[in-house]
């Protein structure tokens, strides 16, 4: 009996909590001075994108001999440079050169894949994404309406780009040059418009100052689409997405108006997880889609 109470006893007795534990650990292997080093870098690249040896010190609260150490060493490796003219700190370029390689390491249906989902909730429509192989376009990814009636286009489709919404988004990134290369030994398409290819180079550079392309029962009959490029951090547009549906089941004023809107605003939302900084457009709305005369 005595036995059995001692292991009661010790069965009771209280253990650490292990949320303190692991808290502890993690503070035990932090190291101060590089938090410090980035929060510099975060700090520079913020709203002041140039600071003081003071200012960093002050935003550091460290000394400016400590302050100036971090600088002087994330210097030495390229994160930072300083302007002797205003006497400075700026970013230097490995910073870039870290963004690139986050940036390149990023699969682009990965990126895209959460907004077409959004987009296809909040429009109803099933939502893709493509990209420009030679004359076709290439649908990479799909994320299919949940209603009984679609128009259905599988992942690996390839479609002539210049007919299509999302072609004629990607050709009009295209310069006029690379468009007569491309379709130099190509002969008239008789009853399709455009059916030259000086309507085609014209139709794209209206298409590429509206920024979108609307179709209602073009390349397909019965099958209304919407297409907006996506801009990677060069500003190249790398890719393209639209939403597509049976004409039936809009209208005109749909198009050209919500519908147009989340499509440009999805097409936005992926550019900048590419690293894409778009030009302050605030307060300017997208000029009216060209409807295809098709």
């Amino acid at each position: 009996m005595p036995m059995a109470k001692r292991r009661d006893k010790m069965s009771e007795t209280p253990k650490p909590a292990a949320a303190a534990g692991e808290a502890d650990l993690s503070a035990r292997y932090l190291v101060p001075a590089l938090i410090r080093g980035l929060n510099i870098l975060q700090e520079l690249s913020g709203e002041r994108r140039r600071m003081t040896l003071s200012e960093v010190a002050a935003a550091l609260g460290v000394t400016r001999s400590s302050a100036y150490r971090l600088l002087f060493t994330l210097g030495h490796m390229g994160f930072v440079a300083f302007d002797t003219d205003t006497k400075t700190y700026v970013l230097g370029p490995q910073v870039l050169r870290l963004g690139y390689g986050y940036l390149a390491s990023r699969d682009i249906v990965e990126v895209a894949m959460p907004h077409l989902v959004r987009l296809r909730d909040r429009t109803g429509w099933s939502a893709h994404l493509g990209e420009l192989h030679g004359r076709d376009i290439v649908y990479l990814a799909r994320v299919a309406t949940r209603r009984s009636i679609a128009s259905t286009v599988h992942v690996g489709t390839r479609l002539p780009a210049r007919f299509t919404t999302m072609g004629r988004i990607l050709l009009a990134g295209l310069s006029a040059e690379e468009v007569r290369e491309l379709y130099r030994d190509e002969p008239s398409t008789g009853g399709k418009t455009p059916g030259t290819l000086a309507g085609l180079i014209e139709q794209l550079a209206e298409d590429r100052e509206t920024g979108v392309v609307v179709q209602n029962s073009g390349y397909e009959p019965g099958v209304a689409s919407i297409a907006a490029p996506i801009h990677d951090m060069t500003g190249h547009v790398a890719a393209a997405i639209n939403i597509s549906a049976v004409a039936l089941l809009t209208n005109d004023t749909e198009l050209y108006g919500p519908l147009k809107a989340e499509v440009v605003a999805a097409a936005e939302a992926i550019s900048r997880d590419l690293g894409h900084q778009a030009a302050d457009v605030d307060g300017k709305d997208l000029p009216p889609a060209r409807r295809s005369a098709t």
